[in-house]
């Protein structure tokens, strides 16, 4: 047992009781030897970091940097770069995104409508209400930006776990996986009030199950933030991020350096075309809406400058990346929560410690 926390925390014995089930979860969410265990106040992930344990290092003070995370080889083994295609993140990168492959899997389609008449779609495993007990572990999936259900990574995630014996659930967020949009607004990494409504429907609907969630990218960020206003009260069980950003202001710098520009592009792209799809709903948007510049944006910043900080109330674009960051949330986390970065990763994020 690792020594206690120089603040007494309240939250030592519920981290006790949630410890063994996050052992469970950690083997779906270390899927890539690319991916490297990073510390940070919420974790305690790192063991070789020796830096002493803070008042809401909830793992920390149940043991788990020796005690629990240390069982899993799959986070400690070195990573064995792929010959050649690996000798460039770049090539790595691109190679995968079009080479792996997409797991077949038959999924059932549920809509929620949020109480702003907008709407999410969940995807559900087909067959689990009658394969799985009723207290199976149930695994929440929050993709990427413009990320879906149809997307390999989440793909590849939701099977590891289903093998694990999981119910899993895909959340796809307003316009992504061709998810609808009934009204002129999207998401954003600071809204979290569609992800708070999709936990409580889980919870409710499996109220004898541990509910868990998994987020990539900007999935993450969203994640780490409703946890960190959940904070003691959140009822997830435990969390995963994954290739959190943290600090926006720092990735959207980051996004205009070098071949960066390819990926932003490619971004927007998408974005543009989720846009396009819904386009009439915004034909009479007025006040400070752009939304010429963000149905033809070549990068992320001029989509969210023309569209999205507008709709969710930030003075610019800037004051929407510095206030929607979950570098400023991750501190009043008070569930186990594992993040992990790639360290060969395309882009240099703020990582807090």
């Amino acid at each position: 047992m690792a020594a206690a926390a120089p603040t007494p925390s309240p939250f030592v014995a519920s981290t006790r009781r949630f410890a063994p089930r996050l052992r469970s979860l950690l083997p779906a969410a270390t899927m890539s030897s690319t991916a490297a265990s990073t510390p940070n106040p919420s974790s305690g992930a790192g063991e070789d970091a020796q830096a002493p344990p803070l008042p809401h290092s909830t793992l920390e003070i149940a043991g788990a940097r020796r005690g629990l995370l240390s069982g899993f080889a799959s986070i400690r083994a070195p990573y064995r770069a792929f010959p050649v295609l690996a000798s460039n993140r770049h090539v790595e990168t691109i190679f995968a995104a079009f080479t792996r492959s997409l797991p077949a899997v038959k999924l059932r389609r549920e809509c929620l409508r949020a109480p702003d008449d907008g709407a999410v779609a969940l995807d559900w495993v087909c067959g689990d209400d009658r394969t799985l007990p009723r207290d199976a572990p149930v695994l929440i999936l929050l993709p990427g930006l413009t990320g879906g259900s149809d997307d390999t990574y989440v793909r590849h995630m939701l099977m590891r776990a289903r093998s694990k014996g999981w119910r899993v659930v895909v959340f796809n967020s307003r316009g992504c996986a061709d998810s609808p949009v009934t009204t002129p607004q999207f998401y954003s990494a600071s809204f979290t009030g569609d992800l708070r409504q999709v936990i409580d429907l889980v919870l409710g609907r499996y109220p004898q199950s541990n509910v868990y969630a998994v987020g990539w990218s900007l999935g993450a960020n969203i994640l780490v933030r409703y946890l960190g206003e959940e904070t003691d009260k959140c009822p997830l069980s435990g969390a995963v991020s994954l290739c959190n950003p943290f600090n926006l202001v720092i990735a959207d710098e980051d996004f205009h350096k070098g071949f960066n520009n390819v990926y932003d592009r490619a971004l927007a792209n998408a974005l543009r075309t989720i846009f396009k799809k819904h386009a009439l709903l915004f034909e009479d948007m007025e006040g400070e809406y752009d939304i010429p510049k963000a149905a033809n944006a070549k990068t992320v910043r001029d989509f969210d400058e023309g569209l999205t900080r507008v709709s969710f109330g930030f003075k610019s674009v800037d004051d929407y990346y510095s206030n929607s960051s979950s570098s400023d949330s991750i501190k009043n986390v008070c569930i186990p929560l594992l993040c992990i970065q790639v360290k060969r990763s395309l882009f240099q994020f703020c990582v807090p410690h």
